[in-house]
């Protein structure tokens, strides 16, 4: 292997045009990068289409790497900078509390809408499925353990870099998670070690000011814990049951709902305690409950059969925060921002 960490018989194939060389090179840093683009644009589909790019422009400028550094870095400069041409042009993606006054405990009842008005020209932040993301732990002697060390794709964490300018997202993003030094992050920029030091120190203060409630940092992403996915199925049952009450007792006195595409939010246990009274789990129809995961996060795909139906349809994600074994923060996803999951359309139902 080359000081790169790559056979060299593959780099000169790859060099030279091979294109099953080239994959292989490529192929091993696929999930990475897309998680790279993910946080950086809050889409999944926007971060496929930017790795496609990223993968194009590093074939037609594969005789510019000549292996005197890693094969991945070589890929996260040439990613970063197409993010980065993205960013500039398209508005940043948003969560409901990003666009809209909350929903709390004194809003007037007459207010409450059954069928919330939907947004769709509006750019939702998308969740991230965790079967698309690289394992989350890798042991030391694994090539990206030092970058797993650090990897946060949290949704509360990605949609807090959204509030950022394109280039203190991305410098904060090669800083606090790909692991760069402001020596090579100010190479790839252009700029000065003094004015990128300046700007991870503004990105910091606003990511640190959009933690959520009893937070103090920012921790890199660990697997779903037991007691996270006690807290899921539990919720599960009671939304299968129509339980409201027992929703209700699973959250945190300070949780909040957001539902995109509706500009919609919940903020307080009390104000989401007044929704599901006058709207409960069941008031549309049956929901057939099935455990994922998304954004290293708990998360249900929310299955519905209205009256007259023969099949459940999927519905939504809903997307737990779990905190000491209370949900702090539920998202409810469309199925329409959810095609990345690749979940079946419709359960039959069980007779």
């Amino acid at each position: 292997m080359s000081g790169a960490g790559q056979d060299p018989a593959i780099l000169i194939a790859a060099r030279g045009g091979d294109p099953e060389a080239f994959a292989a090179l490529c192929e091993p840093h696929r999930r990475a990068l897309r998680a790279h683009c993910y946080r950086f644009l809050g889409s999944f589909d926007d971060a496929e289409d930017m790795v496609q790019e990223t993968l194009l422009r590093a074939w037609r400028g594969r005789e510019g790497f000549e292996g005197k550094s890693l094969f991945r870095t070589w890929l996260y400069k040439i990613a970063t900078n197409v993010c980065l041409n993205a960013a500039e042009r398209a508005p940043a993606r948003v969560l409901p509390q990003d666009v809209a006054p909350p929903v709390t405990a004194a809003t007037p009842a007459a207010e409450a809408r059954a069928q919330p008005t939907f947004s769709p020209e509006i750019p939702w932040l998308q969740p991230y499925p965790d079967d698309r993301l690289d394992a989350p732990a890798p042991t030391e002697s694994q090539p990206d353990a030092r970058f797993a060390a650090r990897e946060t794709i949290e949704l509360a964490y990605v949609a807090a870099l959204q509030h950022l300018p394109p280039r203190q997202r991305a410098i904060l993003i090669l800083a606090d998670v790909v692991g760069w030094s402001a020596d090579e992050i100010a190479s790839l920029l252009e700029a000065t070690v003094a004015s990128v030091n300046s700007a991870l120190q503004r990105a910091h203060a606003t990511i640190r000011a959009r933690l959520p409630a009893g937070r103090e940092d920012w921790a890199p992403s660990v697997p779903i814990t037991r007691e996270q996915q006690d807290v899921l199925r539990t919720f599960m049952t009671a939304w299968e049951r129509g339980d409201p009450d027992e929703v209700t007792r699973l959250l945190r006195e300070d949780a909040r709902w957001s539902m995109p595409p509706a500009a919609l939010w919940f903020d307080g246990r009390a104000a989401i305690a007044n929704m599901l009274g006058l709207f409960p789990p069941n008031f549309q129809g049956e929901f057939k409950m099935v455990a994922t995961a998304a954004n290293r996060q708990p998360a249900a795909a929310a299955y519905l059969r209205r009256a007259g139906e023969a099949d459940f349809r999927l519905s939504a994600v809903l997307i737990l925060r779990v905190e000491a074994g209370q949900i702090a923060e539920l998202t409810t996803f469309s199925a329409a921002l959810c095609r990345a999951f690749e979940l079946p359309q419709f359960l039959r139902k069980v007779l």
